[in-house]
C-alpha cells in the first residue's frame, strides 16, 4: 500500500439528491429560518460553514446559533435518510469503477475528504451503493475549515494501517477549487475534476496536480494515482 487516496463526496463521487431540501427543513424547525438559501452555493464547503453562513445577518447571536446546530444535525440528517428513499444521490459516471480499481490495485487505502458531516456523507454514500467503501475520512463534523481536513485523515490513515504517509503519497481528488486549496494547504497531490459546477479551464487556474473532464478513465486515473 502505497498511496492514500481521499475523495470528496458532493460532486466527486454523487450529485443530485435531497441534501439541500433537507437542510433548509432543518434550518427552518430549529432556528426559524434558513437565511437566504436560495442560490447559495454549498460547493466546496463544510456543514457547519454553510449553517453560519446562511444564518449571518438573520439576527440571530452566536450563541444561539451555537446552542441550535446538535438539534440541527438531528434533524438534517433526519430528513435526509427520510428522503433519501425517494430521491437518492446519482453516482458520478466513473466514481464507483475509479474507486473498486483502487481496491483491487492493493496499492492504495481509500478515504474521505468532505465538508458533509460523517453521517452525512455515508448516507449519500450508501444510496448508490459506495457505503462502506471507505475504511476512514475526515468530514465537516470534525472541523468546520475544510483546510484542516486532510490533516484529519492522513492521523486516521496512519492509524488504520500503521502507514506513514508522505506528502506526495497522498492525493485529494475534488471538484471545486476549495478542494484542490485543502491539499495545497496541506502540500499533498490534488486531482480535480470537473465534474461540479467548476469547468476544467477554472480548475487549472488553481494549480492542481492533474486536472481531468471525469472520471470514466480509470485506467488514465489509476497511471496518474499510483505513479
Amino acid at each position: 500500500m502505497r498511496r492514500l487516496i481521499l475523495f470528496d463526496v458532493d460532486g466527486t463521487l454523487v450529485r443530485g439528491g435531497p441534501a439541500r431540501v433537507a437542510f433548509r427543513v432543518a434550518m427552518d424547525a430549529t432556528f426559524g429560518t434558513s437565511g437566504a438559501i436560495d442560490g447559495h452555493d454549498f460547493s466546496g464547503k463544510t456543514d457547519p460553514q454553510i449553517a453560519h453562513e446562511l444564518l449571518d445577518g438573520t439576527g440571530l447571536n452566536t450563541a444561539v446559533v451555537e446552542a441550535g446546530l446538535p438539534a440541527l444535525w438531528d434533524r438534517y440528517l433526519a430528513e435526509l435518510e427520510f428522503r433519501l428513499v425517494g430521491t437518492p444521490m446519482q453516482a458520478i459516471p466513473g466514481a464507483g469503477e475509479l474507486v473498486r480499481a483502487l481496491e483491487e490495485s492493493g496499492l492504495a487505502a481509500l478515504g474521505l475528504v468532505t465538508g458533509n458531516i460523517a453521517r452525512g456523507a455515508h448516507l449519500k454514500l450508501h444510496s448508490v451503493g459506495l457505503g462502506n467503501r471507505f475504511p476512514i475520512g475526515s468530514f465537516g463534523s470534525d472541523h468546520e475549515v475544510r483546510q484542516h481536513l486532510p490533516a484529519i485523515a492522513i492521523r486516521r490513515a496512519r492509524e488504520r494501517w500503521g502507514v506513514d504517509f508522505g506528502c506526495a503519497d497522498v492525493w485529494v481528488i475534488g471538484d471545486t477549487p476549495l478542494d484542490i486549496a485543502c491539499g495545497h494547504h496541506q502540500g499533498v497531490r490534488t486531482l480535480a475534476v470537473a465534474t461540479g459546477r467548476h469547468p476544467v479551464e477554472e480548475l487549472a487556474a488553481c494549480g492542481p496536480d492533474a486536472v481531468v473532464e471525469d472520471l470514466r478513465d480509470v485506467t488514465g486515473a489509476l497511471a496518474t494515482l499510483l505513479d
